[in-house]
């Protein structure tokens, strides 16, 4: 045997092993290009179904004239007509704070769960859809402990409430879909896995958070989380 014959002896050796150790594998993990088991090809399908569910809040507070520098501004006036005399000091300087968030309707009837941080203390909310159209909305229940609000709503239009699923069977590396509607601009859509189960973070007694890499925009706070069958596992 020559040495060229040798040399091409082994490299079929090797080639038949290659072949070999691909034949052993998966078919997804041979063909490295394609998804891997059971990823999804796309959201778009399910985002088009779950998105007429999902609404932002506008969630407005009233300060008085006393709050921090609007009560500063409104001393000095009223220390200005003292010391000058003529005139009466013009009414309490006042000013708007307003927050936006996430919320979704979980009944037709027009009941919607937010964060309780997205609407506390608030004077006026307003659930606004994804086509701009906006009602007024009075608070049922609050629980800051678990960041849970409840609004209610007096639809004028049919709603479409979504579907609850089983957080408990959610497994690490699962798929997951965040649904949002910040700022009143239209919904927005982010996915990723659930990165763990049971996170405690020391944010209250019922700590029990679902981790995913799922980006969760600002104003997405509010917003479902939705398995891949559509069905809400968590709040954002």
């Amino acid at each position: 045997m020559t040495h060229s014959t040798r040399r091409r002896t082994g490299a079929a050796l090797a080639a038949g092993l290659l072949l070999s150790v691909a034949a052993a594998l998966p078919a997804s993990a041979a063909d490295a290009g394609g998804p891997a088991p059971g990823a999804p090809t796309t959201f778009a399908d399910l985002a088009a179904r779950v998105a007429p569910s999902v609404v932002n809040i506008s969630a407005t507070q009233t300060l008085p004239g006393d709050a921090g520098a609007a009560g500063n501004f409104d001393d000095m006036l009223k220390q200005f007509f003292k010391d000058h005399g003529g005139g009466s000091p013009p009414p309490s300087f006042s000013r708007k704070s307003t927050s936006l968030g996430s919320g979704f309707i979980i009944d037709e009837k027009g009941i919607v769960v937010t964060n309780n941080h997205v609407i506390a203390k608030a004077n006026d909310i307003e659930v606004i859809f994804a086509d701009g159209h906006k009602l007024k909305a009075t608070l049922v229940g609050t629980d800051p402990k678990v960041d849970v609000a409840v609004l209610k709503i007096v639809p004028d239009r049919p709603l479409k409430a979504v579907h609850f699923g089983d957080s408990d069977k959610l497994r690490v590396g699962d798929w997951v879909m965040a649904v949002g509607n910040p700022f009143g601009l239209g919904g927005t859509v982010t996915a990723g896995i659930v990165s763990a189960r049971n996170r405690n973070i020391d944010d209250g007694p019922y700590d029990d958070f679902i981790q995913t890499d799922a980006p969760i925009n600002k104003g997405n706070s509010g917003g479902p989380l939705f398995d891949t069958d559509g069905n809400v596992i968590g709040v954002n």
